[in-house]
């Protein structure tokens, strides 16, 4: 298979390189705008990789990137601004295309291409990242422990977001987080698509933790997860972040809401006051806090939801105790090239366009995911911590056989 992988950066790098290592990959392709940056990146896979200059605003560009290729995995972004014109270049190419798409507005524009994809014979996955990504796939595998479900809630902490290096502008997930912190952002709230301003609390119960609070934050998730369970009656994704760096967030969203600050400014403002390039806290050392007794706070990288099981009110938490590397580029950009061997879009998967949820199987994709984690994991259950309410502290317990291991 001869695969396309746009973006040499920070999150394409570690998309490529993972995906060099399947036995599937004959041929790896690394588009990016800054040619030197794809060879320097090619030169260090070795000769299954190549590097071309791509630019994603021009068509006849991608065109030549796809022309002969089978799949496309896409991390360029921002998507609210690129998304949907590569994806329509790849159905044109008939290219299956997985991406890592974070912002709702380019992943309603893209769903909406489903009948051109499933026209072209091609299987198109929207948002497999971390979050989205890696997020869908905890809900689903929480979401299989009910008999009903009707809430569900995917978080992260955004401080551990943050990009590994700085370059002279904002990086591209760094304006989507601005973006999707500042206006209004669609939710899905007492069963309808409701629009309004992000960084509302929302306090929820975690199975094992207690009582905790979020923010909310615009995410494809919340917009997804309605279509493959028409049952729901609340989807949020919900975000967390020190004190200190959310009262900035919310003096910075002020600013940019007056239009007295662009959204760029604000992001470029973000990578230079919070933290980039400093260490940020991983699966691992949330882990290793629990085990000491600390406080309780959220996991990096939750999903929980409420329903029913055996007729009572019940809910389930998951979250992974490991992660790709350290930071945001390795836990984004490894999934992605993880989702496209579990997969296998040329073997006759449904054709359309697809959220993770509807389309990858979670306990597959976990045990792919698992050894290239850091510390590495075995297999699913090994990787995914899940608690369940209706076992009381089984959280704590877990956590204790952990210790003793």
């Amino acid at each position: 298979m001869k695969v396309v992988a746009l973006g040499a950066g920070g999150m394409g790098r570690y998309s490529a390189k993972t995906a060099a290592t399947f036995d599937f990959v004959d041929e790896l392709l690394i588009g990016d705008l800054d040619e030197g940056a794809a060879r320097k990146l090619a030169d260090s896979i070795g000769p299954k990789a190549r590097a071309v200059r791509v630019d994603v605003t021009d068509g006849p560009s991608l065109a030549r990137a796809f022309d002969g290729a089978q799949a496309v995995l896409n991390t360029v972004g921002p998507f609210f601004k690129l998304g949907p014109p590569v994806l329509r270049a790849a159905i044109a190419a008939r290219c299956h295309y997985l991406d890592i798409n974070d912002d709702w507005e380019s992943t309603e524009a893209m769903m909406a291409q489903d009948a051109e994809a499933r026209a072209a014979g091609i299987t198109a996955v929207i948002g497999m990242g971390a979050s989205p990504g890696i997020s869908n796939l905890l809900a689903r595998t929480a979401i299989g422990e009910l008999d009903e479900v009707h809430e569900v809630y995917a978080g992260f902490d955004l401080d551990a977001a943050m990009p590994e290096t700085r370059g002279k502008k904002p990086c591209a997930a760094s304006v989507h987080g601005v973006h999707q912190l500042t206006g209004t952002i669609r939710v899905f709230d007492a069963g309808r698509l409701v629009d309004e301003p992000p960084l509302r609390q929302v306090r929820f119960e975690y199975p094992g933790l207690g009582l905790c609070t979020a923010f909310t934050m615009g995410h494809p998730e919340a917009i997804t997860f309605p279509a493959s369970y028409p049952q729901l009656s609340r989807c949020l994704v919900l975000m967390t972040m020190s004190r200190t760096n959310l009262a900035a967030m919310r003096v910075l969203a002020k600013l940019v809401d007056a239009r007295a600050l662009s959204v760029e400014r604000a992001a470029g403002w973000v990578e230079w006051a919070e933290g980039v390039g400093k260490p940020v806290k991983t699966p691992d050392d949330y882990l290793r806090e629990l085990l000491a007794g600390k406080e309780r706070t959220l996991p990096p990288l939750f999903a929980v939801v409420r329903g029913r099981k055996d007729g009572k009110g019940a809910s389930v938490g998951a979250a992974v105790l490991s992660a790709p590397a350290v930071g945001m580029g390795g836990a984004t950009g490894v999934p992605l090239a993880v989702g496209l061997a579990a997969l296998r879009p040329e073997q006759g998967a449904p054709r359309g366009v697809f959220a993770p949820e509807a389309i990858i199987d979670a306990g597959a994709f976990f045990d792919r995911l698992a050894p290239l984690c850091s510390p590495t994991k075995q297999n699913r259950d090994d990787l995914v911590l899940v608690s369940r309410s209706w076992e009381g502290s089984s959280l704590r317990a877990r956590l204790d056989q952990l210790s003793a291991a």
